[in-house]
């Protein structure tokens, strides 16, 4: 009944699942690519000087649409735009599983990040940068996601 699209980089499997894929685990985070004027939307982390595609962890409280919605708005600055599932999608690496959902975004209305915000900075580009946080896994879900 799933879907999976497996892909190994450095002892990491991606794998991919129907949008409504409902794993054995808990889903642990909501990622969203995310697209304004037809450039991509990528962050990094006050903390990192990579970049990233937007998400983060899903709250005890939250659905991962939800958190979704909150991560695009906290770590973007967007404030108006369409959601849409692309995918569950589970990742292995050191005999560890993580799922999550995978989100698409068009962005209609782009505003300033909070002051507060863990992100120091937002990029628009037609590309994924080469300096990735997650060079394992963010380049599947950016191919996943324009498929």
């Amino acid at each position: 009944l799933t879907i999976a699209i497996v892909s190994s980089v450095n002892m990491t499997i991606v794998r991919f699942y129907k949008p409504d894929f409902v794993p054995g685990g808990k889903l642990i985070y909501s990622v969203i690519c995310a697209r304004v004027c037809d450039k991509w939307i990528f962050v990094r982390h006050r903390d990192r000087t990579t970049w990233e595609i937007p998400g983060g962890h899903i709250e005890d409280s939250e659905l991962p649409d939800e958190a979704a919605y909150r991560e695009l708005k906290e770590e973007t600055g967007a404030r108006d735009f369409d959601l849409e599932c692309v995918a569950t999608y589970s990742v292995e690496k050191d005999g560890n599983m993580g799922y999550g959902r995978l989100y698409f975004a068009e962005v209609r209305l782009h505003g300033c990040l909070l002051d507060a915000s863990e992100i120091a900075m937002v990029m628009f580009s037609f590309h994924l940068p080469e300096n990735l946080t997650y060079p394992d896994i963010q380049p599947l879900m950016f191919k996943r996601t324009i498929k």
